[in-house]
């Protein structure tokens, strides 16, 4: 953040840092509890359990079991009793205690432990029935009182639903007693997904009952080998390749930081209530993002890894983000004008977790800089730093510049001093007042403890995670067939990831020659290429053979109808005309059964002033290679209307204002899902013709063109239409088109001249699809 926001003095900022200290370390006092506690760690045996959460769960006990609380802990996977206590019994080899506890201590508190932990197979229906019978045993035999039960999923999403409903028909705590059960991401891959498993888990589980944690912290290997679902998430490299950066990290783990950091700060911080209620309110007043509001990179030996790991042909090349920066705005009175930047990346040349804010300097100092004092000078940088942990400190920590105010932390942060020497954010340590725990805990253990008593405000509601992805959701969509800019990894990258921001949108600081991506073979001839991702015109170019290139554009389609079928429940896609698109219509009408053109709209981006029933209409072209073959309702096809009162385009019918006023009554804010369009080897696209103004601009969506050829009168979708659809697809294909492609990629926005170059959707994606003829000649 880079900007100072509204009216905020010292006191506040240190009333942010005192809640931010309280958020990442969990030092807010919780309710007291007492009776016996049973927690059901599902996948007990895998990885995620291993390393991490068998320790939290050790921990949990020491904190919690003398303050009148008694536990079991019932270790559950799919492996078969014996092997699964064998594998479970070598996870609990590892247990450490605290540092300032007594070795005796600690070997009676580990003994007690493993005393409380069993392992048993989950598995049936009859196994969580049987598991809730040995509880309700215990319980009678010991006379406890029940105080709750907690299951943990450490397994992946796909199991979710199974044992969802065996644990709410069979494994309830009795009245009185409360369910808890604990999530693990990924929460879906984008807002469909995501509503989609909110709903499942609904139906077993209140609100109040579900832990969603921010964290991934390993591979989920509980669930049977033979299952294909399960294999893919058990790789890392697997699970990166579905998700990639932004899914992996700025959807969630940055975006929860954001918002606690941009967040009102509620009169009661410890109301778990309060706090989830502000952080929505940030949520509700995130600007929408556009396509120029992120950059991605991608190391440049991450596709060799996925087509080793994943045995993927030689010809594979991934498009997946694993560096990304995003750029947002907050629009409210507070955050007004203050750009929010977020970052993350993999083979970058640290690691390290932070959450920095800059204040603007308009200060000027006239003594040289070796008489800056830290304490006072305001020429020297003045930033406020939450250092999640790892690079150079490698611990958590509250930097905050000598120039800007002193804070006051809880007892439970003491002052640190670093190693002699150290810079961090282009300042010396010595610079700030700096801030470390004074027992730094584990985040799990800290995790399981708010889990155990209750903070839902350190967690992720159903509300806020359908928030966050529809928020997310369309810039992932834009970015689907954007290439990465490709770079070495680690001290190599050099400045080639370097970005600045102008204008609301984001970009590399140094431009990147575009590379071609060949396929097997020792020759990189034309014909060694298989589809080919680049740019043109500095938006995304998808080049082929032209049977392989109409192929990958009707998928392309496809994909972005199923896509807004499920958010919007109908799909607005214009059509160009042309012999170009005909191999396109006949690949949708005859490979695509799957295409939902009952939730399908059809409009024409243009059409020549001839009967419909004429040869040379695009309509008549679409019915011929499309609409005949597919089921489509006759209501969703919208024809232009050019022949009206017997009449070919007259003036006086208004024709293209009651298309436009059609548009505008069924395309929500008259924006296309997709619209197809073609190129002219005169540089002309849909009816737009070069030295003529008509529909390049203005307010009209709809217009009547003259065509330099015949038939001469036409009706065209306007170029500011145009540009307000989510989605342009521009088609170009043949060896006569080469020419017309050459010209078109060295010209800035000349419209005039060349129509097609003033194609540049809003807040859309601009795609082009060439076939070699026309990109390679």
């Amino acid at each position: 953040m880079l900007a100072e926001p509204f009216n905020w003095h010292p006191g506040m900022w240190n009333m942010l840092i005192v809640a931010m200290c309280l958020a990442f370390l969990g030092c807010l006092q919780a309710q007291e509890l007492q009776g016996h506690v049973s927690i059901i760690l599902l996948g007990a045996t895998g990885d995620l359990a291993k390393k991490y959460l068998w320790q939290g769960l050790f921990q949990l006990y020491l904190d919690e079991a003398g303050r009148g609380h008694s536990f079991s802990f019932h270790g559950a996977a799919l492996t078969a009793p014996r092997q699964g206590q064998e594998l479970m019994a070598k996870a609990l080899e590892s247990l450490s205690c605290p540092k300032d506890m007594a070795p005796s201590h600690c070997a009676e508190h580990k003994d007690q432990f493993l005393q409380l932990s069993q392992y048993r197979q989950l598995k049936t229906a009859e196994d969580y029935q049987a598991l809730n019978k040995d509880i309700k045993a215990q319980l009678q035999h010991t006379g406890l009182r029940e105080a709750g039960r907690i299951f943990y999923f450490s397994v992946p999403p796909f199991a979710y639903e199974d044992i969802a409903r065996n644990i709410n028909s069979s494994c309830r705590p009795g009245p009185g007693a409360w369910l808890r059960v604990v999530l693990e991401k990924p929460f879906g891959h984008d807002h469909f997904s995501a509503r989609q498993l909110a709903t499942e888990l609904g139906t077993f589980f209140q609100e109040e009952e579900m832990y969603r944690v921010d964290h991934y912290l390993g591979k989920q290997v509980s669930i049977n080998p033979s299952n294909k679902a399960a294999r893919s998430l058990w790789s890392r490299t697997g699970f990166y390749e579905e998700y990639g950066v932004i899914r992996d990290v700025l959807q969630n783990h940055l975006t929860e930081v954001l918002t606690l950091v941009a967040m009102e700060l509620p009169h009661n911080v410890s109301s778990a209530e309060a706090v989830l209620r502000h952080k929505l309110q940030v949520f509700q007043a995130l600007r929408g993002l556009q396509r120029g509001s992120a950059i991605v990179g991608q190391y440049q030996s991450y596709s060799e890894q996925v087509r080793r790991e994943l045995q993927k042909p030689d010809s594979f090349h991934s498009l997946t983000p694993t560096f990304a920066a995003v750029l947002v705005h907050i629009d409210n009175l507070r955050w007004e004008g203050v750009p929010f930047i977020l970052m993350s990346g993999k083979a970058l040349d640290e690691r390290v977790g932070y959450a920095r804010i800059l204040f603007k300097n308009q200060a000027c100092c006239v003594q040289s800089e070796k008489h800056w004092a830290a304490a006072q000078s305001q020429c020297l940088p003045r930033q406020l730093v939450f250092h999640i942990g790892h690079g150079d400190l490698g611990s958590p920590a509250v930097l905050v510049s000598r120039n800007l105010f002193r804070p006051s932390l809880p007892s439970s942060w003491k002052e640190m001093e670093g190693p002699p020497g150290l810079r961090l954010f282009g300042s010396p340590l010595s610079d700030y007042y700096a801030y470390s725990p004074v027992q730094e805990r584990d985040a799990h253990s800290v995790l399981l403890s708010h889990i155990f008593h209750g903070r839902k405000d350190f967690f992720i509601t159903t509300e806020n995670l359908l928030a966050s992805w529809d928020f997310w959701t369309p810039l992932l969509e834009s970015l689907a067939h954007k290439a990465p800019r490709l770079y070495p990894g680690g001290a190599e990258n050099g400045r080639l990831l370097d970005f600045e921001f102008s204008s609301g949108r984001l970009f590399f600081s140094q431009q990147q020659p575009e590379q071609l991506v060949p396929g097997p073979g020792p020759a990189p001839m034309p014909s060694d290429f298989q589809v080919l991702r680049a740019k043109y015109r500095e938006s995304p170019l998808v080049s082929a053979w032209s049977e392989e290139l109409i192929s990958k554009l009707a998928n392309d389609i496809e994909a972005t109808a199923v896509r807004a079928v499920r958010r919007f429940g109908q799909f607005h896609l214009a059509l160009s005309g042309g012999s170009s698109p005909v191999a396109l219509f006949q690949q949708l009408a005859t490979a695509h059964y799957g295409f939902p053109w009952a939730h399908t709209h059809l409009w024409l981006v243009d059409e020549r002033c001839v009967p419909l029933s004429d040869p040379e209409s695009n309509f008549q072209g679409l019915q011929a290679h499309l609409l005949q073959h597919v089921r489509i309702p006759y209501y969703n096809i919208h024809p232009m209307p050019v022949h009206l009162q017997q009449r070919l385009c007259a003036e006086e019918d208004q024709g293209a204002q009651i298309y436009a006023r059609e548009i505008s009554a069924l395309v929500a804010n008259s924006s296309f899902d997709l619209v197809l369009l073609g190129m002219g080897a005169d540089g002309h696209t849909a009816s737009l013709f070069p030295q003529s103004p008509t529909g390049l601009d203005g307010e009209q969506l709809v217009v009547l063109t003259t065509s330099p050829s015949q038939p001469h009168r036409r009706m065209s979708l306007s170029l500011p239409l145009i540009n307000r659809a989510k989605k342009v697809a521009v088609l170009v294909m043949g060896r006569m088109k080469r020419e017309i492609t050459t010209l078109v990629s060295r010209v800035g926005h000349e419209p005039k001249k060349w129509p097609i170059s003033g194609v540049l959707p809003h807040s859309g994606q601009l795609v082009w699809y060439m076939d070699y003829d026309a990109f390679l000649g």
